[in-house]
Parts: structure tokens; sequence; C-alpha cells
């Protein structure tokens, strides 16, 4: 049986992927540190709306890719049906070994000093949390064995988690606004630069960047396409629904900070979040952000674990990949062993210490991919008539590529280094394709 013959996830689980992901470890950091740069909140709005006008641009794109090819693979089945089988697997197999398995590393070792705030007054723990070492393996084999059990089960506890991250959010900036903290006169005015700002250009592109990572993710529910009802009414909902819902969150998360605190008293973004804590909750604030970023964290570590195995599935049902990694388990019909596939990476990623270097290297291939995926609309067989259609995917390649030219710029050799992983591929497939040849494929390409 196909993973795409049983569909059992409907909307809400959709929307959970979309915004898992993108709404995590970064949800206060990220717009603190963007403040502090950019030092207006004129600009901290225009850049959120910017990221966001692109990310929208994406979804459009994306959501018509998936009611083309309704199937469970995402990007992968996109770039096969576009540009074949041999980009198609440099794609899959960057992102299987390298990239989804880095980041669950990064998001799990991320929430262990969340976990030690939480722990009560006068706990002893040996310097550098090593006595919670545990937590971030412990995070990413839960979450494995929940999607391995069951994807309506996986599927109901990220829909859960991500649902309640979202009631926390929406909470926090309702509490700062009815609890009298958040003043409009913090935010004035509101389009001059504060004392302390960085350099222009080099403020708007880093907080172009972090924005865009912050963002990142909404793409991810064309993976499990294969096991979404309706897929082709249900997915385009999620692309644009998720998106709005990100956009929304990002924003009123930095309006928030900026009533509550104004920019030009922090030092830094971590001083930051850990002052902003302090206003709205006293003494609690710092044990009340934390539990907001695990729950985020949790939600997030849940989206990929259900997404990213379907990348490894899609591959090796295509005869892409080994053959064993294209099976459905007899009893809980999951993807099983390319659940245990992602999960043993990322808990080899997470022992050797890996996974900031790995990102490094694979993010700038990664937002190539991103775009030439949605190019692929302009080479079906039958042209896509649509509102959007050119400007959306067009806007969409063209920012992605301007950012991938800053990080490039910003620092060429994680860049490059990444490039050459992804190349590496060449010669894995042509040793899986050895003595297995490639199921073909009906494509839409013209």
């Amino acid at each position: 049986m196909q993973a795409q013959d049983k569909r059992q996830l409907g909307l809400p689980a959709a929307i959970a992927v979309v915004t898992g992901e993108a709404i995590a470890l970064g949800i206060f950091l990220t717009p603190a540190a963007m403040a502090k740069s950019l030092g207006s909140p004129l600009l901290l709005g225009l850049v959120w709306l910017g990221i966001a006008l692109m990310a929208m641009c994406g979804a459009l794109a994306y959501s018509e890719l998936a009611i083309r090819f309704p199937q469970s693979g995402g990007e992968y089945v996109y770039l096969r049906a576009g540009y074949g089988e041999n980009i198609a697997f440099l794609y899959g197999w960057s992102s299987t070994i390298v990239m989804y398995p880095g980041l669950v590393a990064a998001l799990a070792v991320g929430s262990t000093p969340y976990v030690a705030q939480l722990l009560p007054a006068g706990t002893l723990l040996p310097a550098g949390f090593k006595g919670l070492a545990a937590v971030p393996a412990l995070l990413i084999c839960l979450f494995g064995v929940i999607n391995l059990i069951g994807t309506r089960l996986g599927a109901t506890v990220m829909s859960l988690v991500n649902g309640f991250k979202l009631v926390i959010l929406f909470a926090l900036v309702g509490w700062a606004v009815l609890s009298g903290h958040a003043h409009v006169a913090n935010l004035l005015p509101f389009t001059v630069r504060r004392p302390g700002s960085d350099a222009l250009f080099p403020a708007i592109a880093g907080g172009v960047m972090s924005a865009f990572f912050s963002f990142g993710g909404w793409w991810e529910a064309g993976k499990i396409a294969g096991e979404i009802r309706n897929p082709k009414r249900t997915l385009p909902l999620a692309f644009v629904g998720g998106v709005t819902v990100v956009t929304a969150i990002y924003l009123l998360i930095s309006a928030t900070f900026l009533a509550v605190l104004p920019i030009d008293q922090v030092s830094s973004n971590t001083a930051f979040v850990a002052q902003f804590g302090g206003v709205l909750f006293g003494a609690a604030g710092a044990r009340v952000l934390s539990a907001c970023v695990l729950v985020c964290v949790c939600g997030g570590i849940a989206a990929i674990t259900m997404a990213a195995p379907r990348v490894c599935l899609a591959m090796a049902q295509s005869g892409a990949f080994f053959p064993l990694f294209g099976k459905l388990h007899p009893r809980f019909g999951t993807p099983a062993n390319a659940i245990l596939l992602q999960t043993g990476l990322a808990l080899a990623v997470l022992f050797f210490g890996a996974f900031d270097r790995m990102l490094s290297y694979i993010i700038f291939s990664a937002i190539l991919f991103l775009a030439l995926a949605a190019s692929s609309l302009f080479r079906l067989r039958e042209p896509v008539r649509r509102w959007w259609f050119p400007a959306a995917p067009v806007a969409f390649i063209v920012l992605s590529a301007l950012i991938a030219l800053l990080i490039l710029l910003h620092d060429p050799l994680p860049a490059l280094v990444g490039v050459a992983i992804v190349l590496c591929g060449v010669g894995v497939r042509r040793f899986i394709l050895a003595n297995q040849p490639a199921i073909p494929f009906v494509s839409e390409r013209s």
C-alpha cells in the first residue's frame, strides 16, 4: 500500500506543519535581535511584511504544485516533475541525510537551557547543563516513536502542540495589552532609528535573512500531501492560511516587545527577552517565557518529524533510494523505516555535535532548491491559469536568489561546502542505481 492511498489527515494537521517549524526556537530571540539591529519600529515592520509577502508568493506557487502533484514528498516530487530524476535526487539526498537531521538536532539542543530554567530553584546542575544532556535525545526519540506508531496519532499530537503554541502566543500579546504593560508611546518615534543601531544596509540585510529563517518551514506541508484528505482543497488553504498565521504572530510579538520595552533600553537580544518576561510576569517571567519557547520547540520537532521522512519515502518508492525505506509498517501503516532513519541520523548528529556546521553548510543550497521547485510551474505541460501567475512565482524565485546571494556574500565558505555536499549525491545516486532501475514517473513536464 502506498502512503497516498491512505488519506487520514485534515486541515488542522496541514496548518500545524506549516506553522510548526516556522514558529519555533527563535520566536522571541529573532524579533528582539532584529529590533535592536534595525532600531526602528517602521523598519522592523517593513522587513517582516516583505518576507511575509515573499512567503505568500511561495505559498501560492507551492499550493498549485500540491494541487498538480497530491502525493507525499513535497519538493522532491515537484523537482522530479520539473527537472527530472537527477536534480530531484540531489535535493532528496541533501535534505534527508544532512538538513533535516541537523535541524531537528539543533532544535532539540536549543531546548536544554529552557528546560533548566523551568527546574525548581536550587536544583544543582553540572556546569554547562550537562545534567540535562539527555533532554535533546529524549525529545528526538519521543516524537520519532509517536510518528512511528501512527500517522493519525502523530498528526493529533502535532496539531495539539502547535495549536496550544498559537493560543499561548496570542494570549501573551493579549496579556501585555490588558495588563497595561504595553504602551504606544514606546513605539514612538515610529520612523526614527534609535542610537546604537547597526549601519542601515547591514541591518536590513541581516534582518531580511533572520526573518526568512524565521518563516522557514511553511513549505513542509507539501511533504505530507499523500496523506491529506481532499488535498486539492486542503493544501492551498493550509499554505495560505498558515503563512497568514505566521505573519500575524511575528508582527504581533515584535510590536508587543517594542510596546512593552523601548528599544534603546536593551543591550542585547537575550537581555531584551529577559526584561520583557520580567515586566510582564515579575520574578516568574523567565520561567513563563521558557515554557513558551519549549512548547514552540516541541511543535517544530513534531512538524519536522512528521514531514521529513516523507521525502525519503517518496525517493524509495520512485526507485531512487533503497527500497527498504519505501515500505510502510504492516501494522501502523507509517513509513517506519524512513522515520527510524531520520531519527537515527538526528541522534548521530546530536552525538557528534555537528548540527550547527551542517545547517550552515546546507542552508544556501536549500534556498536554491526552494526556488527551483517553484520554477517547476513554468515547465508543466498544462499551463497555470491563476490570477497570481506568473507574478507570484517570479517574485519568490527572485527574492530567494537575492537571499541566497546575501548568504553567499556574508559567509561564502560554508555555502560552497554545502554545494559540494549536494554534488556528492551524484556519486551516491550512481551507487544506489547500479542494480536498481528507477520507476517511471508520470510527469506534466513539457
